[in-house]
């Protein structure tokens, strides 16, 4: 049975003016790399590479924390063979599907995140996305970059209008309702699939309508948008067989997770003209980017900067830093992912 939070694992016994050590796998902002300097035993990684899986081994052999990110799978052999001394994951953003929390749980080390911190920059993002493609405003930037551009014409660079079109949003989570709540100033018709219908008040105040049946919502919506996590259930959720029930018109925007899109599927799609286009943020195999997607002029492609700003990098800093520091007072941390704990 998974330890109720009564009984959830501690901080180990420790000194007075001791320091917990801690490993960071990837380089973050220097407010908050400097303050972790001041109250822990840290290393930190100056040249922002990617660890290896010998690397996160070694690390995790080591310290009382290691705070990795998404870039850093944590699955159950390497969770095993960690070393005693390690209790407290402290992730850099909010989603886990990449640590193996059954695991963890099995280990007795606490795995926290930092919700909510992300929720308007995504948004933000994937609103971008939904007007680029449309507009063609990426193949625009690149016309004029390249020269060729001949001036204005009442037949030149035409996209589509977005207001009065309906955006499917799948995952109606804090992200997918910021989404919404954006969308809605655009004009355009929200309806969205979840696991739980929201609360009818929410429903009204977002402007947005319950389609139980995803595929009903693929085939009606004329720009899909994801907002799920990464689980065995979402995996590969935008299938061939749900891409074929696409509008030729609609668009299809991810900033949530690469693989919850079958990526061949989508491609073929999209050379075929069976769908108008695609805003993608995100990729099953970061960060290498199919060569048929990057040859493609109906393809808006980021490099997974949802979450990139000043202000939410340094947000989420210090919020890793309140989650450690919670721990090793011997408080439950204010963003303990308490699945498997209650």
């Amino acid at each position: 049975m998974p330890s109720s939070p009564s009984s959830r694992p501690s901080a180990p016994p420790h000194e007075p003016g001791s320091r917990p050590r801690v490993i960071v796998t990837r380089k973050l902002a220097p407010a908050v790399e400097a303050r972790m300097a001041e109250l822990f035993d840290v290393t930190l990684n100056a040249d922002d590479h990617a660890f290896t899986r010998d690397e996160l081994a070694a690390a995790m052999a080591t310290c009382d924390v290691l705070v990795p990110t998404v870039t850093d799978a944590l699955d159950a052999d390497l969770i095993s063979g960690a070393g005693d001394r390690l209790k407290l994951l402290a992730n850099f953003g909010a989603g886990v599907d990449h640590i193996d929390l059954k695991a963890a749980r099995a280990r007795g080390i606490i795995i926290t995140n930092t919700p909510g911190v992300f929720t308007d920059d995504t948004a933000d993002m994937t609103m971008a996305l939904i007007l680029s493609v449309p507009r063609r405003l990426a193949e625009g930037e690149k016309l004029v970059r390249s020269g060729q551009w001949e001036g204005w014409s009442p037949s030149g660079m035409l996209g589509h209008r977005i207001g009065g079109k309906q955006l499917g949003i799948v995952g109606m989570g804090r992200i997918g309702q910021a989404v919404a709540h954006r969308a809605r100033g655009f004009g355009l018709n929200v309806v969205y699939h979840n696991r739980r219908r929201l609360p009818e008040s929410l429903e009204q105040m977002l402007g947005a309508s319950f389609e139980p049946d995803l595929d009903a919502l693929i085939a009606g919506s004329d720009i899909i948008t994801l907002h799920c996590p990464r689980s065995p259930e979402t995996r590969g959720i935008i299938d061939a067989r749900r891409i074929a029930l696409m509008k030729p018109s609609a668009y299809l925007i991810n900033s949530a997770r690469g693989e919850l899109v079958d990526e061949a599927a989508l491609i073929d799609a999209l050379e075929s003209g069976k769908i108008a286009g695609a805003g993608l943020d995100v990729y099953p195999r970061e960060p290498h980017v199919d060569a048929r997607l990057l040859a493609l002029k109906n393809v808006v492609l980021l490099p997974h900067v949802g979450s990139a700003t000043f202000e939410g990098r340094e947000v989420a800093g210090h919020k890793v830093i309140a989650n450690i520091r919670f721990w090793f007072d011997g408080h439950r941390p204010p963003d303990q992912v308490l699945e498997g704990w209650m």
